[in-house]
């Protein structure tokens, strides 16, 4: 099967949504798939792992406190249709289908199998940022949509808001063989001092600022203890260095952004890993990482987390925006080393259920499974002029 799998955002800039799209790429080419990778780059990309058709060039925009690197040029469509043409793909698969707008106008010149997945939840910046811009094409194009799919029910529960119908949840998938408590941790912070990691973007939306309230409470109590602090974001940095300045929290330790290689060696030094999000967290993508080091999270009760973790099990659930509860977890867990192991063997029991192989083979099963739901007849006036190669395939 030839698939294409687009993404509006810049392949030289991944993130979640492109992060995902890699992950699926390799799988299905491992399944023997051809697979092509479309999407805007901001320079050009020299990465050999996958076949990549560069659309457009990615610029940043800053939205509500994030940043979104998406073409935006309206002088898309020659080269889309060459790409079309030249590639006569079976199945085209949109990340994010009507965000701008690169994704919206390969969905107005495809003339083959459309399945769009839904990657965010409402609210999100500058995913909802898109969704004005773009909200004149929803009843123009999305009939052109075959299959939908959501990454979550929060994800589902948006989509549908605009774009009614029948969707699959079929979640992100994690790497088992990179995210694994085989790997070695980072020397440097096995001093005896337990770490409490936080991974993510420096942005007020992840919430970070709670965490660092309540370290400061944390710290009363364990003296001996670090919190770690990975993940890009330079204005919001900046704030929160001079908040352990002023304030005068020892061991806070900013590393910055961090190559995807290097990610699992700091789960693996955590003792506990903490994600304190605010809200418009469709998925829990980072809670699985750490289940699958073998450590215990401790995250807020927002539905995009609760989805993936359950409370008492793989860790703790506390309100959001309450720095008193969020310390509150992490001193019980701090306390209690033999609780911490259970749930860390809880959560590496969890993660198996999000193994890219698994979720790529449920991808896999959604595209035969609208491939053989297909109209019978070519030129089929509810799903478009389908190709003539997929009308007469069998998939098995």
């Amino acid at each position: 099967m030839k698939i294409a799998l687009v993404s509006p955002y810049d392949f030289i800039y991944p993130g979640g949504v492109v992060n995902h799209i890699l992950a699926l790429n390799n799988q299905l080419t491992k399944m023997g798939h051809d697979v092509r990778i479309i999407a805007p780059a901001s320079r050009a990309v020299a990465d050999a792992s996958c076949q990549f058709v560069a659309i457009g060039k990615a610029r940043p925009i800053p939205v509500r406190g994030t940043t979104i690197r998406i073409a935006i040029s309206l002088r898309l469509a020659s080269k889309i249709k060459e790409v079309l043409a030249r590639e006569k793909f079976d199945i085209i698969h949109l990340h994010e289908p009507f965000m701008p707008m690169l994704c919206s106008a390969i969905l107005r010149f495809s003339d083959t199998v459309n399945i769009g997945t839904f990657h965010a939840t409402s609210g999100k910046p500058g995913y909802y940022w898109g969704w004005p811009i773009s909200a004149y094409m929803l009843h123009r194009r999305r009939h052109k949509l075959v299959g939908k799919i959501a990454v979550s029910k929060p994800a589902k529960d948006f989509a549908s808001k605009y774009v009614p119908g029948e969707y699959d949840i079929i979640p992100n998938g994690i790497d088992l063989g990179h995210f694994s408590s085989s790997v070695l941790p980072i020397d440097e912070f096995c001093d005896g001092k337990l770490n409490i990691l936080f991974v993510g973007r420096l942005e007020k939306r992840k919430g970070f600022n709670y965490l660092l309230k309540a370290y400061r409470r944390v710290k009363k109590e364990f003296p001996k203890s670090r919190l770690i602090v990975v993940g890009p974001g330079t204005r919001f940095r900046s704030k929160y260095e001079k908040q352990v300045r002023k304030n005068n929290i020892a061991d806070v330790v900013f590393i910055g952004n961090v190559a995807y290689d290097e990610l699992p060696c700091y789960y693996k030094t955590a003792d506990i890993f903490c994600s304190p999000a605010i809200g418009q967290e469709s998925f829990g993508i980072v809670l699985l990482e750490a289940m699958a080091v073998g450590k215990p999270v401790v995250a807020t009760n927002i539905e995009g987390y609760a989805g993936v973790l359950t409370h008492g099990r793989e860790g703790l659930l506390v309100p959001p925006k309450n720095e008193l509860e969020l310390a509150g977890a992490l001193i019980k867990l701090m306390s209690d080393d033999s609780l911490r192991r259970q749930m860390g063997s809880m959560g590496l029991v969890t993660a198996q259920k999000y193994d890219w192989e698994k979720v790529a083979r449920r991808v896999y099963d959604y595209y035969v499974k609208v491939l053989r739901e297909l109209p019978c007849r070519k030129g089929s006036l509810e799903y478009g002029s389908m190709s003539a190669s997929v009308q007469g395939k069998q998939w098995l």
